[in-house]
């Protein structure tokens, strides 16, 4: 049973960061908070596990596990928040312990922020904004320029500083179990930086306040957002493990639309792009969202690296990307596909491999509707790679790849460069993931 093999997997990764806590206490190395439960390290100082997906690979991945004291914290506001994280250069091990939920859109004293908020003194408003780059008249050839798009990325700015939230190396943030722990409205960036652990989070209702027109994106022109809810660019050494990510509670059917397109005030949910490398995602659950997640910013990111693992998550809701990849090598195992529509996000496709990205997809469960066509649950654009097997259709055995190449003209090639060797917690059986994972994904199932 998979929640068998969750429990199983918790009580290695313990056994495993005692034997590490053991060994650096009779080295000098720094102090550890033992759980009075069973003597064994409490969540806040738990290691990836051995062999856990790329983020385990060369040094691994530990966080803040060697924080002393006076780098241990418990935040329960947005100042406070940021004060723990102190400057994104301080390489000193810290752990951060979230304690409720955070709203990032307020200021130092706790004060409520809101789009006009971070408006005010900037000139910006979106009435003059939609006048002045009207494509009836600004025409659809070039970017937005002059007055008001300057008056809206000074707005943006300032929201920006507020909610984006940088995180140093060595640093693990984890929120405090039984209490409803999470950031809404914010962003964790952790760029440039390594040995990152992200754990037992809610995010939600990363918004956007003044996303961009670009009348050349596409044949009709886009609005475009800043601000995932956990962004990666640069960085190495990244677990997240146990976190939910959703954009309630306003959802993207309550969007209006502007010159004909939907105003979108989300951007991705779990982007790891710039080079990132080694990193390990785990038993998250991804909820009511359109562009979920991007592996790779462009076709010619970084050659070598964008080494992710996706392992045992629950993906419901998911319009698209999850994930798109591109260049790098990933390992796709033991998720969760729901694709019924939820709150009006309709699934366009589940994995995209492009840009000879090197997919190995096995052992995943995919659920559809009545109606929807086993082709739609990948995409590529003719250079990606989708391998592996043992993966289930509504609980059959089904070759996701053999459908959607019978069906498309851009092809997914089937074989790849690499075989994967990090797979600590494999399952090679997808069925029992669908009850499985309800309970043991996603954030408030660790005690």
């Amino acid at each position: 049973m998979a929640a068998t093999s969750h429990r199983r997997s918790l009580r290695s990764r313990r056994t495993l960061v005692v034997s590490a806590a053991v060994l650096a206490a009779g080295a000098g190395a720094g102090v550890f908070v033992m759980n009075a439960n069973a003597g064994a390290l409490d969540l806040y100082h738990q290691t990836l596990a051995a062999k856990d997906g790329w983020a385990s690979s060369g040094t691994g991945t530990t966080g803040g596990a060697k924080a002393d004291a006076a780098h241990t914290f418990t935040v329960s506001t947005r100042a406070q928040l940021v004060k723990a994280l102190g400057s994104a250069s301080d390489t000193t091990p810290r752990i951060i312990k979230i304690k409720g939920t955070i709203d990032a859109n307020t200021d130092d004293t706790g004060k409520k922020l809101t789009c006009a908020s971070y408006a005010a003194g900037t000139g910006y408003s979106l009435s003059a904004y939609l006048k002045a780059y009207d494509p009836a008249t600004y025409g659809r050839s070039k970017l937005p320029s002059g007055t008001q798009e300057k008056a809206r990325a000074a707005a943006q700015a300032k929201q920006s500083k507020n909610i984006v939230f940088k995180v140093p190396a060595n640093t693990t943030i984890v929120g405090v179990p039984g209490t409803q722990a999470g950031l809404t409205g914010g962003s964790l960036q952790a760029k440039n930086v390594d040995n990152v652990i992200v754990r037992n989070l809610a995010f939600a209702a990363t918004e956007d306040c003044f996303p961009q027109w670009d009348p050349t994106d596409g044949s009709t022109g886009n609005w475009n957002s800043a601000y995932d809810s956990v962004t990666l660019r640069g960085a190495t050494h990244v677990w997240a493990d146990h976190n939910t990510f959703t954009d309630g509670p306003h959802f993207d059917n309550a969007n209006p639309k502007y010159y004909g397109r939907e105003y979108q005030i989300h951007d991705g949910a779990l982007d790891i792009t710039n080079g990132s490398d080694l990193v390990t995602v785990e038993r998250n659950q991804f909820t009511n969202h359109d562009k979920t997640m991007l592996i790779g910013s462009s076709d010619t990111d970084s050659v070598g690296k964008l080494r992710v693992s996706i392992h045992h998550n629950v993906w419901k809701g998911i319009v698209q990307r999850a994930p798109l990849a591109r260049i790098g090598q990933i390992h796709i195992y033991n998720n969760v596909y729901d694709t019924t529509s939820l709150n009006g996000y309709a699934a366009k496709y589940s994995i995209d491999s492009r840009a000879k990205a090197q997919v190995v997809a096995e052992h995943n469960y995919f659920k559809l509707p009545s109606g929807a066509k086993v082709a739609k649950l990948l995409s590529g654009d003719g250079t990606g790679s989708v391998a592996g097997g043992g993966n289930l259709v509504n609980g059959t055995a089904t070759d996701v790849v053999a459908a959607y190449n019978a069906a498309s003209s851009k092809k997914l090639k089937t074989t790849v460069n690499w075989k994967p060797a990090l797979t600590a917690g494999l399952e090679t059986s997808a069925k029992n993931l669908l009850t499985g994972l309800v309970t043991t994904a996603g954030a408030g199932a660790l005690k």
